[in-house]
């Protein structure tokens, strides 16, 4: 149940302070789809690096008694994530579905719908690599974990979830924004499933690339890690 109030109790708050008092959503865009398909998309992106970056610190009881593949551990909590992650999304269809057929709006799912997958991945593998660089961190710098998850929630506001794209794109501000590579993850979301928002494939490339990147880094670091984990702790 808390699976379906969290994101309609968020969706709630943002299109309240957001949408109504700082006019911040689209006006062409129903509020509560903008809102709802940003925090459905974030909250499986934001699940997913915040657990995965406390691997070793949640589980050093079960490293130091028998071996396996340490890998393990952060590749279930991206898979398990796909199950919140679904019942949400279901959510979000569910409405959707309801403005699609007795509300007269403008908002109609683009061939983008396609790349729905590919998306989900990207977010996947942006958490994973980062996740793993974390979590080898923190057995140094405990302290780190404590940061994680306000970090996580400060991210959020340097994503397209409180805004489209499309009022940052002409502000000076608009490659701190770019710079994230979850941004062009979120726009082309919307894009997708509600027709409304900034499609790029250069954007999409990008995203990849850091995808990619933070992958390699990620399982390099966590395996060095893993070597000497036990001793560090």
């Amino acid at each position: 149940l808390w699976f379906f109030i969290q994101p309609l109790l968020t969706t709630a708050m943002l299109v309240i302070v957001f949408g109504q008092i700082a006019k911040l959503a689209p006006a062409d865009t129903p509020q509560i789809l903008f809102y709802l398909s940003g925090v459905t998309a974030w909250n499986y992106f934001s699940e997913c690096l915040t657990k995965t970056s406390t691997t070793f610190k949640d589980n050093a009881y079960i490293f130091g008694k028998v071996y396996f593949p340490r890998l393990i551990l952060p590749l279930s909590v991206i898979l398990s994530s796909l199950l919140k992650f679904a019942i949400q999304f279901g959510l979000f269809l569910a409405v959707l579905g309801y403005y699609l057929i007795f509300e007269n709006t403008e908002v109609h799912p683009g061939w983008q719908i396609v790349l729905a997958p590919f998306l989900i991945l990207l977010m996947a593998g942006i958490s994973l690599g980062s996740g793993m660089i974390i979590t080898s961190m923190t057995t140094k710098y405990r302290d780190l974990a404590f940061l994680i998850q306000f970090g996580v929630q400060l991210l959020m506001y340097a994503t397209p979830v409180i805004q489209p794209l499309s009022n940052i794109i002409h502000s000076k501000y608009k490659y701190l924004i770019l710079l994230n590579p979850v941004t062009p993850v979120i726009e082309t979301f919307r894009v997708a499933f509600l027709g409304k928002g900034i499609f790029e494939w250069s954007y999409l490339g990008y995203s990849f690339t850091v995808m990619i990147i933070l992958l390699v880094a990620g399982m390099y670091i966590f395996n060095r890690t893993e070597q000497t984990f036990p001793h560090t702790v």
